[in-house]
């Protein structure tokens, strides 16, 4: 019989294998993002890697953070840095086609000028920029960034965050670009409740550049949101009367990007994949009255 450490083989502890190094532990996660397209979740990776979630979650995050992986309602999904910047990603092209037809839309209904963005670290990344005769005095573009506590569309995704990880995104970056930014993460939290208050609604004016402002609201998956839709016109445009047609477009865009599935079959449950707002015309009226008055400046 054979005797391992002075025992025989069926009662001798089964030996443990070692854990891999972190770098074989960060290849084998990112071994499982095939192509640009990927996009799995914290369990899958866990699953196909064997890492303990707890290990796995540590080691996304950390890669989250340095733009090796993005993470999105969608899931995780290969980032900027390893894609090459400037080199397309599935999920935001994925975005931007469910988006195109509803930001013309926008535009045409609107006149003023409307981007697409998602959330990158700190950042808004412009994904699309659609603009009539005002294009030209917005000093945006697609493939730009901004800071995302001075921006409407920034605004709008970070108020579905959790406070903690608000701070881990804006807290060492918040800082004053006009007179009129919010430059205190104190000030950025009160203003991020006053937007869930709004049903989501953000609005800026002179915050990000001077003389623009903005209305925004979230495109939002079950996990969270995943872009943003904004109209941007000069500092007194009255952008609380085209509110609802930015949350109409999102929310279609929403429908678009996560549809829900069939009606299930007797005894299954059905979840809604998009998180319902409700908009009563009460509701919609203390709305733009809040605007009006400039409650929300």
């Amino acid at each position: 019989m054979t005797v391992v450490d002075g025992l025989p083989t069926a009662h001798a502890p089964a030996r443990r294998e070692l854990p891999p190094s972190m770098v074989e532990r960060v290849t084998l996660i990112m071994d499982l993002f095939e192509g640009r397209t990927a996009r799995l979740s914290l369990e899958e990776v866990a699953r196909c890697t064997r890492l303990p979630r707890s290990t796995a979650h540590r080691i996304l995050d950390q890669l989250v953070r340095l733009r090796w992986l993005e993470h999105t309602g969608l899931g995780y999904g290969l980032g900027r840095r390893a894609l090459g910047f400037g080199g397309g990603d599935g999920a935001h092209s994925r975005i931007r086609e469910a988006a195109a037809a509803r930001l013309h839309h926008l535009q045409i209904r609107t006149g003023l000028v409307v981007h697409l963005a998602v959330l990158d670290g700190a950042e808004v990344y412009y994904l699309d920029k659609v603009g009539g005769r005002f294009a030209a005095t917005v000093p945006s573009r697609v493939g730009g960034r901004a800071p995302a506590h001075s921006t409407a569309l920034g605004k709008a995704m970070l108020a579905w965050l959790e406070p903690e990880d608000v701070e881990a995104r804006a807290g060492e970056s918040i800082g004053r670009l006009t007179q009129h930014t919010i430059c205190d993460i104190g000030t950025l939290h009160q203003e991020l409740h006053r937007i869930r208050r709004r049903h989501g609604l953000a609005f800026e004016r002179g915050e990000c550049f001077p003389g623009i402002a903005c209305v925004a609201t979230a495109v939002r998956g079950s996990e969270g949101p995943v872009a943003a839709i904004s109209l941007a016109g000069d500092a007194w445009a009255p952008l609380e009367k085209a509110a609802p047609l930015v949350v109409d477009a999102a929310r279609q865009v929403s429908r678009e990007l996560f549809p829900c599935p069939e009606t299930p079959v007797r005894g299954e449950h059905r979840a809604a994949a998009v998180p319902e707002e409700t908009w009563s015309p009460q509701a919609m009226d203390r709305l733009l009255a809040t605007g009006q008055y400039g409650d929300w400046q």
